[in-house]
């Protein structure tokens, strides 16, 4: 994965914080983390294609959640910045070169062992992204340090 999919996920955990009807520019999400403006607000531009935030331009413009948090799965993130296909492209090599020349009877023929494997350890990683939400990782980050939502909630709310 790429890191907008890290970014895109704190953003969204960050939003998850900030009152629903508080819309937060694609600059002070980037400021928050130190992070480039433009390649953040591409990450927010295809969240917000996904249906995960939505946007509002003018003054009081910018980001927010599209829906609730728990409405929104990690996969759901992980596809709206690097898409939905499979991790692992099987180009079939097994049938090239002299390998290809190994007599398979057409009984004993299976789908490629490691095309397979790959594709049971995709599957489980989607699995278990699909089962998380933004508001499960919200929860976490806050048991884990009770002050951060109000901090966050704060910090957004001074500009």
């Amino acid at each position: 994965m790429r890191e907008g999919v890290e970014w895109a996920a704190h953003c969204c955990i960050n939003l998850s914080w900030v009152a629903p009807e508080k819309a937060v520019t694609a600059a002070r999400l980037a400021a928050f983390y130190e992070l480039p403006t433009a390649y953040l607000n591409k990450q927010l531009n295809a969240l917000g294609r996904a249906g995960i935030v939505s946007s509002q331009s003018g003054p009081r413009g910018g980001f927010r959640l599209g829906r609730g948090p728990d409405q929104i799965s990690l996969m759901d993130v992980a596809a709206a910045i690097d898409g939905s296909a499979q991790a692992f492209l099987c180009t079939g090599i097994r049938h090239r070169g002299p390998a290809g020349e190994l007599a398979v009877p057409e009984e004993h023929r299976t789908r490629c062992t490691v095309a397979r494997a790959f594709s049971l350890a995709d599957l489980a990683w989607r699995r278990q992204l699909a089962a998380r939400t933004v508001a499960d990782l919200a929860a976490e980050v806050r048991r884990a340090n009770p002050a951060a939502s109000d901090y966050v909630r704060h910090w957004f709310d001074r500009n």
